[in-house]
């Protein structure tokens, strides 16, 4: 295991970072996992205008939701989203960045 690896463990063991959620595939079977949210605002631009939106992201684990798909179901402290667009992965391919929208 990598040193990028084990610190991104000890982060979503930390129960003041990483908090439980469902994870549920489209059709298949839910799994508990560990997730960092981010529940920014985000300022977009649209020719001379510029739009605000809040946004709600989370960061799961690869080892824990190795293909997250648009459309799949996270449930979060008695909330549900569903992912949204296309997940990105960071460098490291260990951790998948995701859109929600709330169901």
């Amino acid at each position: 295991m990598t040193a990028a690896a084990m610190a991104l463990d000890a982060l979503f063991a930390d129960d003041n970072i990483a908090r439980e959620a469902v994870y549920t595939p489209e059709g298949g079977t839910p799994v508990l996992v560990r997730v960092v949210t981010r529940r920014a605002d985000e300022t977009t631009g649209f020719g001379d205008a510029r739009l605000w939106s809040e946004t709600t992201r989370v960061d799961l684990r690869v080892a824990e939701v190795p293909t997250p798909r648009p459309g799949d179901r996270i449930e979060i402290d008695g909330e549900a989203f569903l992912i949204q667009g296309e997940p990105v992965r960071d460098r490291e391919r260990l951790v998948w960045t995701v859109d929600l929208r709330p169901t």
